[in-house]
This record gives structure tokens, C-alpha cells and sequence, in this order.
């Protein structure tokens, strides 16, 4: 039986306006496999694996948009999306041709617009969030990682529940939420005072972080690296491949490559 996920709506608000600036910022991306567009990519283009028709790109971003918008649940982004889709096309299993044979494909499916949503919503959510956090850095210079505590929380995601780093620290360059698809995960703003009240003990990720190369495709073998990192008593905790990164802090940063030399040496 498959496990139940809740909903992101108590997270989301309505509307999140700096969740919505950011995904509206993004452009668009062909890609068929997950790992065509890599980790910092997503935060400037809006992709879903297998979608190589326009109409039907811009059909999945519209709902996500609308989601963000009105907040929306997910049984109100599957009642719009999935019957578009299934006229489209684009939904079950079809057989698709290569140099090696046809394969089976998987195409849209409940499951995929769960992880669509999902992973959309709280990408968006926790990018906006960053915003507001790093504008909020002189009164609370501290994050908390946050997990769901739950029966299908990921044992690597329920190892940092709690864990209280600076907003600086190199930890969140590559473990801000979400660490994976359908990740819950969020972060927490603490002033030192609540540090103080709650005793808290402040961590460190310097020196900890280690990157193993994990493979994404086991028909061509091809790997990527994933961020590790290791905390004081040695554990391991990796993310998902494709998340090692913080798409806050790749949203909100400027494109120096649009500015003469001079002045992106500014934003270095």
C-alpha cells in the first residue's frame, strides 16, 4: 500500500509572495531524464522529465502557479491537471523507441503530479523563505532544521531534526531544504536569545562536507556528486542526488554574466 504524504498547504499560506516571485522567475526547460537539468539549474528553469511539448510544459506550470497563487492542495492540482493531461496525451505507460529497442516509459501517472506538486510547492516555499530569513540575519543569525517527524520521514532528514546552525555556515549551501523529492523539511529563524532559552547547542558543517559520486542512471552509469555531510559522531547523511544545493541562495543571488566585468567584481 502506498504511503500517504500530507498535504504542503499548512506551510504554504496564502498566497506566499515571495514563493511566487520566485517560481515566476524561472524559464522553461525540455529535459527527459530527472537529472538533465542539474540541481542549481532548476532555480532559473521551470522542467518536468519527459515533457517535450511546450503546451503540455506550460499546462503543469500553470496549475503549479495557480497552486501557489490561491493555495491550492494537491486533490485540487490533480482534479485540474490530470484530465488536460489524458487529452494531451501525456499519461501511463507508453513504449518509446532507441538504438537499443523500445522501452517503457512512464508518463503522467497520480503519483508523478504528487511529486510534481510536492517538490514545486516547497522549493518554492523554502526559496521564498530564505529571502525573508537572510533579510532577518542581524535579529536571527540562527537556523534550525525542522523534519516531520513521522512514519515516512527519510532517516536522514529525521537525523538533522533540531540541528541549529549559522545562517552563514557552509551546511546550508548544500543540506537547506528540501533534500529531496517530497521532502517536508523546513528551516527555523532563532535569534540568540532563543538559543539561550532553549538551550541549544550551535553546530558547525566547516571541514564536514564531503561529496560522493552516486549513480543516477543505471542504463548508462552515469554518476553525479552528492553532498555528505558528517556530522560529530561520524554519521553520514547525505542528500538525495539532485539536492545538494540551496535554491534560496541560487534564486536570490544576481547573474553576474549579464553585467560588465567591473561591476560583477562587485557581487563577488
Amino acid at each position: 500500500m502506498a504511503k500517504k504524504l500530507p498535504d504542503l498547504s499548512y506551510a504554504i499560506g496564502l498566497p506566499p509572495e515571495r514563493a511566487i516571485e520566485y517560481f515566476k522567475s524561472k524559464g522553461y526547460a525540455f529535459s527527459w531524464d530527472w537529472h538533465d537539468i542539474w540541481q542549481e539549474a532548476h532555480t532559473k528553469a521551470f522542467t518536468v522529465a519527459k515533457v517535450m511539448r511546450m503546451d503540455i510544459l506550460q499546462d503543469v506550470r500553470d496549475m503549479v502557479q495557480k497552486a501557489l497563487d490561491e493555495g491550492r492542495t494537491f486533490q485540487d492540482f490533480e482534479k485540474d491537471l490530470e484530465p488536460r493531461l489524458k487529452a494531451k496525451g501525456w499519461w501511463g505507460k507508453v513504449y518509446v523507441g532507441d538504438e537499443e529497442g523500445a522501452q517503457a516509459v512512464q508518463l503522467g501517472s497520480p503519483w508523478r503530479l504528487r511529486t510534481i506538486y510536492q517538490t514545486n510547492m516547497q522549493t518554492s516555499y523554502m526559496a521564498g523563505r530564505y529571502k525573508e530569513m537572510i533579510d532577518n540575519v542581524d535579529d536571527r543569525p540562527y537556523w534550525q532544521y525542522v523534519a516531520v517527524m513521522d512514519a515516512v520521514t527519510r532517516p536522514a532528514h529525521a537525523a538533522l531534526n533540531g540541528k541549529v546552525f549559522r545562517y552563514d555556515d557552509p551546511f546550508w549551501d548544500t543540506h537547506y531544504p528540501p533534500l529531496g523529492y517530497n521532502c517536508r523539511c523546513r528551516v527555523r529563524a532563532l535569534s540568540p536569545q532563543n538559543i539561550k532559552d532553549r538551550g541549544l547547542k550551535i553546530s558547525s558543517a566547516e571541514g564536514r562536507i564531503e561529496w560522493q559520486d552516486t549513480i543516477v542512471s543505471k542504463k548508462t552509469g552515469e554518476t553525479k556528486p552528492v553532498a555528505v555531510y558528517r556530522d560529530p559522531a561520524g554519521r553520514a547523511i547525505p542528500t538525495d542526488p539532485g539536492f545538494s544545493y540551496n535554491p534560496g541562495k541560487e534564486a536570490w543571488q544576481p547573474d553576474l554574466t549579464k553585467y560588465d566585468k567591473d561591476i560583477a567584481k562587485l557581487g563577488t
